[in-house]
């Protein structure tokens, strides 16, 4: 029913077609979700504007969910299911009229299913998505207590294993079914989703046994489970990513995909690694409808994003993405091949592992054991007419050598490095080996990134700081006496840390002629940088410090992600 939003969108001006047929496209890649919210996500429209035009459409008005207190008898009205389903909830009953809280007024079987089911005649709000799927977590998926598990297991000693050497697999089997082993490992996967960690860490030590998540990129211990219970929770971990249980002294990589109580499906990917104590898991989770694919919303300054996008523009030619794992990467050269993916476009990628699967782009996993590495994949795809070819990482010489090659005959390459910064990653290829002309020949341009924690909007409160600290990180001496700084003193809402979500510093470098010259002439990475920034470089260090003066993050993030300059 949400193609009718779309039209009327279109017809009172809001959004051009094109942007209507790209919207359903995002719809279809994700499986599903309100049309409208779709459209906020690429940036076609503000989500203010689509509440603001439904409502006066559809005559409804608009309700702050978060807001509200819902009673549970009128909760019960709706079955769960349904209220999942349809993305609605029931919020207040008079008399014999029910007003529901929908993202979509025009879904009339929705509507209908309503009234049939609860025998009232039904009045209509409007809310927005994620608003509503907020509401809906909190109210239908009762957080788990990791405790009441445990205790269900009692004293029965459910570790099965008791030496790396011999392995019962049916016993071992038998303990991953235990009902409260299971309900644990269910429990940590779903409360990873609710906290929006991104990793999940299963540590096995001498003494004892830790979960930790991953959240806006620090470590934080979640709870410690029996030492007993490390072999069945492992186990169970593995025959949820179809990894053999038995084998427990190579490293195994697999993949789990949950299916959550809103039909919201989440993938995990999941390495186990041998250790001394045990087999650590570690699980990163891979949440689509978090991809951010619209480049104008990844926080590029307008200089930034101009370049970035004038040297994906081009028809040949390199784009280098540095950074450590965990930096975002992976998001910003989704977003370039989202930018890139047209119909006459034939666009090919190396990847290990694939992350999220991008429609009218051909991934191709690799798979090191057969020998499908990045240098072979490289060469199929030069045999398979490509215009533009990513490369997840150049590791070595050898696909440096073909990625570069590929670039100077007429193809756009975009990969990965791990380096410091943007002005090393010229070294970096000396060093594998590379030629000094096709390196400053063939590089577009090179980008080095990095996320730092965002300051809580909840409870974000102005400091002050000694202005000698501000002089230290960066900031001029004049500027430093007057200046003040936010931070979060933490709440409810960022779980007392003073920090929600992430926000990515930026280090652009196009490869200027200036800049070909240095690199001819074997110029080291510091003079790279210094001639970079005269020319009119950000640094990373730089960007944090912009983060800084908006208030966006705080001293400690800027010193924790950038080195001094």
């Amino acid at each position: 029913m949400s193609s009718r939003v779309g039209d009327l969108l279109v017809r009172t001006g809001l959004i051009s077609p094109d942007q209507l047929v790209k919207a359903q496209e995002a719809q279809r890649t994700a499986g599903g979700g309100f049309l409208g919210t779709h459209l906020v996500n690429l940036g076609f429209i503000a989500q203010d504007d689509l509440l603001q035009t439904i409502s006066q459409q559809y005559g409804v008005p608009i309700i702050q969910l978060l807001d509200y207190s819902i009673d549970d008898s009128i909760l019960q009205l709706v079955p769960q299911n349904l209220a999942t389903k349809h993305s609605l909830l029931p919020i207040v009953k008079k008399d014999q009229t029910l007003t529901v809280a929908m993202v979509d007024p025009s879904n009339i079987v929705a509507l209908n299913d309503i009234k049939f089911i609860t025998g009232l005649d039904i009045q209509v709000a409007v809310t927005t998505e994620p608003e509503l799927k907020l509401t809906l977590e909190k109210l239908f998926e009762k957080n788990v207590s990791y405790e009441s598990i445990i205790g269900d297991l009692g004293d029965e000693n459910v570790e099965v294993v008791q030496t790396q050497d011999s392995v019962d697999v049916n016993e071992l089997e038998k303990a991953t079914e235990d009902a409260p082993v299971v309900k644990l490992v269910n429990a940590v996967l779903t409360d990873a989703i609710k906290k929006n960690a991104s990793d999940i860490h299963i540590e096995p030590y001498e003494k004892v046994f830790r979960v930790r998540f991953r959240i806006d990129g620090v470590l934080y211990e979640i709870m410690k489970p029996p030492p007993k219970l490390k072999n069945a929770i492992t186990s169970r971990v593995k025959i949820m990513a179809d990894l053999d249980i038995a084998e427990r002294r190579l490293p195994q990589d697999g993949r789990i995909k949950l299916k959550l109580a809103n039909n919201k499906e989440m993938d995990f990917r999941v390495n186990v690694l041998p250790t001394l104590f045990g087999e650590k898991v570690v699980m990163r989770l891979l949440d689509k409808s978090n991809l951010q694919l619209d480049m104008s919303k990844l926080g590029f300054e307008t200089r930034q994003i101009d370049d970035f996008k004038e040297a994906i523009s081009k028809p040949h030619g390199m784009v280098l993405v540095t950074g450590p794992t965990g930096s975002g990467k992976t998001t910003t050269l989704y977003s370039a091949l989202a930018e890139l993916n047209k119909l006459t476009t034939n666009i090919s990628t190396a990847e290990d592992p694939v992350e999220f699967n991008l429609m009218g782009i051909n991934q191709a996993q690799m798979q090191e054991e057969i020998g499908f590495n990045f240098a072979s994949a490289l060469r199929a795809f030069l045999r398979q007419d490509p215009d533009i070819i990513m490369v997840g990482e150049i590791r070595d010489y050898e696909t440096a050598e073909i990625a570069i090659k590929a670039s100077l005959t007429g193809h756009l390459v975009l990969s990965t490095l791990h380096t410091n910064d943007a002005p090393s990653t010229i070294n970096r290829l000396l060093n594998m080996g590379v030629e000094p002309f096709l390196v400053a020949s063939s590089i577009n341009l090179i980008l080095a990134q990095r996320l730092a924690r965002r300051v809580c909007s909840a409870c974000v409160q102005e400091i002050e700081v000694n202005p000698e600290v501000l002089v230290n990180i960066g900031i001029p001496a004049a500027e430093a006496r007057h200046m003040k700084v936010k931070q979060g003193k933490g709440c409810d809402k960022c779980a007392g840390t003073g920090y929600k979500g992430r926000i990515a510093l930026y280090e652009v470098m196009p490869m200027k002629e200036e800049l070909r010259e240095f690199v001819l002439n074997g110029a080291s990475a510091a003079e790279i940088k210094r001639e970079s920034v005269r020319l009119g470089m950000m640094t990373l260090r730089a960007s944090g410090l912009l983060r800084l003066r908006e208030g966006t993050t705080t001293i400690e993030e800027v010193l924790r992600v950038t080195a001094a300059d």
